[in-house]
Parts: C-alpha cells; structure tokens; sequence
C-alpha cells in the first residue's frame, strides 16, 4: 500500500547491500528515505538527497539521524553492537525501531533488555524482520491458523546458492565468538548450547527444489522470533547442503543480474508445524535473500506507520501483524503456498 504521508523513513546502514534494497523499496512505495551511518562519502554515492553520519558510539549523532523520522530501519551488522544503540535512540524519539538482525543472540538481547520499555514507551521494536526470523514466522504463525499451542515448528531453507555479504560473515564471526565456537538449538522450551556434529538429511520441499540434503539444526533467528509469541517447545531450522557449504567456503558477494539488483539466487522456505498427529505445511518461494529482505522489512515500516499493527513492545512479525495478510500482500516478490 502507498504511503499518503510521505513520511520520511531512516535507514542505518543504508549503503550496506541489504541497506541499499531498502532505501529503494521504500521510494517505491512513496516513502522518503533518509540513509544514515558513519561513512559520510558512502552516504553520498547514494544519491539519496540529505544523508546523516552516525555511529553507534556517539548517541547525539543518532538522535540527530532520526530527528524527524517516523520510523527508523536498522540494516547495520554486526546487530550485536548496532541494535542496542539504535533501539535506545528510537526509544528516545518516540518512533518504531525495525531490523533486519539474523543473529540469534543479538535479537534475544534485544527481546530481553528492551520489552518492558518498550512497551511502557507504547513503541513498537521489530527486530528480524528479514528473511531469516521474520519470513520463516510469518509462515509458522500462519501454518499454525486456529491451533493455540503446537509441538514442532520445523523451517527447511532450501537456498540454490549463498553468496554471503561482507555483513553477513562479519556477523556470523561476531556470533560465533558469543558461543564459544558451540552450536546453538531450541529445545525444551529455551535455548541450549552444544557441541554435537550436526546431521544432515533429507528434505523434501516443493517445487522447484523437490528433495535435497540439507544440514539439521542450523540453527537460524527463527528460534527467537517464532517462540517469542507461538506456544511451542520445539524449532528446529535446516539449511540446503549446498548453501551450507557455500557459506563455509566465504564464497563471492552475490552478483546481480537484474535491473532491480537481484542475484540469480532463488529460495523455498518450508515451514511445518506439528500437534500431536496432525501436521500444517506452509511455504515460499522466490528470488535472492537479501533482496527478498526490502519488502519484508518496509511492509512492516507501513504497517506500523498505518495503524495495522497489533501490539507495541517488542514483538516479533508474526505478534505484530496479521500474519497471512502480511504475506498475501508480498505475492508480488513471493509465492505461496499451504498443504495440509
């Protein structure tokens, strides 16, 4: 849906790779992009009109990079310094906070240190609204319809390829050296740790991927966002071997191949949920991860901006929004599908 307001909307990190998507689906949709962060000359090879150097470390820099704002969008890794600083600057304006974080523990930091005000302050903070933690929980929430509890969230990433950003190998150091080099699962109601070798199996998704190996238990935001608002003990994650290996070998930066920045990378993302013997089956399919990420992360900006958002604090997609008109209104970057 358009924007009537013309708001202006700020972005952190907004020359990043996955920044960049955003700044141009927000002018797509009528909104005005204000790019923020530290590297000043970045900003300005954006071509975006006013810019706003900030950093993480200087908090009247980001009150002054939101001034004005109605909302504020976080595309900076590692989230593990940047979301903190950021929320606490939203917090200060007054104004909803939304990330695109794929790490696990910097958006648990985030459930953790800033529900309360959150909440009491009456702003929403959004973090994960990506392709990971965000998509993947839209999905469940949808899968799960009527069902008030479950017994197994299961979210198969079935990816033909990973290039990975600089950002997000950048974030997945900072993550490993959080855990100590472990692995990391939700189990039993909670996160755990570990040290065992992960398995691979079969999975079989739909089309156009059908079955492949994929890598059980890597472990992805989705053991955040979906138990945060979905009574279930159990979400696993797996990832296509291939991605998998792709990711481990720091393989090239993703290279477009369209007129909108895309890569040739495609995905599914298979979702199922589990109670007792019967089982909900979601999925969705499309082009480039960190593209896909834009639409995600601004249909929510609008939605918080509109008045069809249902809770403030921090939330997760799936507790902030209507879940299958969420995805139903990106059928345009996405395709769905639901089986019994």
């Amino acid at each position: 849906m358009a924007n009537e307001t013309n708001a202006s909307v700020a972005v952190f990190g907004a020359y990043g790779h996955t920044g960049r998507f955003v700044v141009a689906e927000l002018r797509d949709r009528g909104y005005v992009p204000v790019p923020a962060g530290r590297d000043l000359d970045r900003l300005r090879a954006l071509e975006q009109g006013e810019v706003r150097q900030a950093t993480v470390g200087d908090p009247g820099s980001l009150d002054r990079a939101l001034a004005g704002a109605a909302a504020v969008v976080n595309c900076a890794g590692p989230f593990a310094e940047t979301a903190a600083p950021l929320v606490e600057a939203a917090l200060r304006a007054g104004i909803p906070y939304v990330d695109v974080a794929a790490e696990i523990e910097a958006n648990a930091d985030t459930f953790a240190r800033f529900a309360d005000r959150a909440r009491a302050a009456g702003v929403a903070v959004v973090p994960a609204m990506a392709f990971y933690g965000g998509l993947g929980d839209l999905l469940a929430t949808a899968a799960m319809g009527d069902w008030a509890a479950a017994d197994e969230v299961h979210v198969a990433y079935g990816l033909s390829s990973w290039h990975p950003t600089p950002g997000t190998l950048a974030s997945g150091v900072v993550s490993g050296r959080r855990r100590g080099g472990r692995r990391v699962r939700f189990s039993g109601g909670r996160l755990r740790y570990h040290d065992d070798a992960l398995p691979t199996v079969e999975w079989d998704f739909p089309g156009p991927l059908g079955t492949q190996p994929v890598i059980g238990e890597f472990t992805m935001a989705d053991v955040v966002t979906v138990p945060s608002h979905l009574d279930v003990p159990e979400v696993r994650t797996y990832m296509s071997a291939v991605a998998a290996a792709d990711l481990a070998a720091a393989a090239s930066a993703p290279v477009a191949v369209d007129d909108r920045g895309r890569s040739a990378q495609t995905f599914v993302v298979d979702v199922v949920v589990r109670s007792g013997g019967e089982q909900r089956r979601m999925s969705a399919t499309g082009q480039d991860i960190y593209a896909i990420t834009a639409p995600l992360a601004v249909e929510a900006v609008d939605r918080l901006l509109t008045g069809r958002s249902k809770a403030v604090g921090v939330v997760s997609a799936g507790a902030a929004f209507d879940a299958r008109d969420f995805l139903g209104a990106l059928t345009g970057h996405l395709t769905l599908r639901t089986a019994a």
